[in-house]
């Protein structure tokens, strides 16, 4: 006797609380083997294939590709233990009654963690199961619960509204009985399937009744207030989701909560330029402008190591990190990514080249993990391949810096007391001013800029 599993969405590491399914790697039907992927899903940090934890055959889909599911949510249904005749044998049915615990390498996965949204106080209580059914399969009179409602999405408060759909009604698959965007869906279908379309709520908005116009004259004609559209205004519209709903809400969350400031400085970077061509004519691996400008970077975090943390506010303190994990920022066809080079002040030239490379490939493919694009403690932006000079980036939070590289250009400048023309570029710092004041941040760009010059000054650190 084949038995039904349900297995839900899991918890794909990073805080990450929703994917999309980009494209399914099975059928209804099919017969999956344990660990197999049956599923390519887009967080908002990667592009993850979700495997399964059971051996059986697919029973049921849900969510149709380009749609979006919470973490805790059905994702499918395998009957396990099904006979020979569909491909599995009992012992493979039985194995997989207990599933592998695989069920996304690296994040943990031997049980589907709880998820990491809060649930709001007086909101914990669970709802009533929704449409029970009874002995003869006909739906059993509707029980209602009296109470808040677990609901913590408003935009799942909105889909059941629109659709009449009272929420004390159902039962949540979330933790402590939350109620998901999938639990109205479901209960829309099953609505729907049993010949019931639910009617949509009234105006939630209570309108206030026009007050009568005063009498007038006949001969005098009334004046017609303007009529006002309620529709949206016309334009393409794009939803804030996947890669770029996170870069929004970061760059929001950072601009909210971090007072930051930037400073900039001009240098000269002819000698930088002229070191890297020597060392790249000497054979070996090509060492990239990118890897010097971190190991310059790495270097100055040593000497002003507190632009090398993040604040804690709840526990009102500054916490200073002892290795750099050093972000960077990569533009790609599914938007801004910053991929993070671990133990960056632990690299030379050749090794930081070499995983500047393999990170920024990664990005283009889409393959990066949530893993290398978190846990960064200091940025590095080189926006000078835009072809621009200068900007004032916004800080990644929670990191408290982020420096800033423009393009090397040739340009005038006064070099040895003559007018000369050498490669300049301009560096700016972004920085958390609740870490350190002016001076600390002006002694780290002008020791960078100082590096750029005469990249000898490096040998003191090394």
């Amino acid at each position: 006797m084949a038995q039904v599993l349900e297995f839900k969405l899991p918890d794909l590491g990073e805080g990450l609380t929703e994917a999309e399914i980009v494209r399914w790697l099975v059928e209804v039907g099919d017969v999956v083997a344990v660990d197999q992927p049956v599923v390519e899903v887009e967080t908002a940090k990667a592009m993850v294939d979700v495997p399964c934890p059971y051996a059986g055959v697919v029973t049921a889909r849900f969510g149709e590709e380009g749609s979006e599911l919470p973490v805790g949510a059905p994702l499918l249904t395998v009957a396990v233990g099904a006979p020979a005749s569909d491909g599995l044998s009992e012992d493979s049915g039985a194995a997989s009654d207990k599933g592998s615990g695989n069920v996304l390498v690296g994040y943990g996965t031997s049980e589907a963690p709880a998820r990491r949204r809060r649930v709001r106080p007086g909101e914990s209580a669970p709802a009533v199961p929704v449409e029970p059914v009874s002995a003869n399969g006909a739906a059993a009179a509707r029980e209602v619960v009296e109470g808040p409602v677990p609901v913590i999405s408003p935009l799942v408060r909105r889909l059941a509204r629109d659709n009449g759909l009272d929420l004390r009604e159902l039962h949540g698959s979330g933790p402590e009985g939350l109620i998901l965007r999938a639990d109205v869906e479901y209960a829309l279908r099953a609505a729907q399937a049993h010949g019931r379309t639910p009617q949509p709520s009234a105006e939630p908005h209570a309108r206030v009744a026009p007050t009568p116009a005063p009498a007038v004259s006949a001969a005098v004609p009334t004046a017609q207030p303007p009529v006002r559209s309620s529709a949206p205004p016309a334009g393409i519209r794009t939803p804030l989701k996947g890669v770029r709903g996170a870069v929004a809400d970061k760059l929001s969350r950072s601009r909210r909560e971090i007072p930051d400031a930037t400073c900039w400085v001009d240098a000269d970077a002819t000698e930088l330029m002229r070191a890297r061509t020597a060392m790249n004519a000497a054979g070996g691996p090509k060492i990239s402008l990118i890897a010097l400008l971190a190991r310059i970077t790495t270097a100055a975090l040593t000497r002003f190591p507190e632009l090398n943390s993040t604040v804690d506010m709840e526990a009102r303190e500054i916490v200073q990190f002892d290795q750099v994990h050093l972000g960077f920022a990569a533009q790609t066809e599914r938007g801004l990514v910053v991929p993070v080079v671990r133990d960056a002040h632990a690299r030379d030239a050749e090794s930081l080249t070499a995983e500047f490379a393999r990170l920024t490939e990664a990005g283009r493919t889409g393959t990066l993990t949530p893993a290398e694009l978190t846990g960064g403690t200091f940025t590095l932006n080189n926006y000078g391949v835009f072809g621009v000079d200068g900007s004032t980036p916004i800080i990644n939070h929670p990191e408290a810096a982020m420096l800033g590289v423009g393009r090397i250009i040739p340009k005038p400048w006064v070099h040895e007391g003559e007018l000369a023309v050498r490669q300049l570029v301009e560096l700016s710092l972004t920085f958390d001013h609740r870490v350190c004041d002016g001076g600390t941040a002006g002694g780290f760009l002008r020791y960078v800029a100082d590096c750029v010059e005469h990249p000898a000054v490096l040998l003191r650190t090394l």
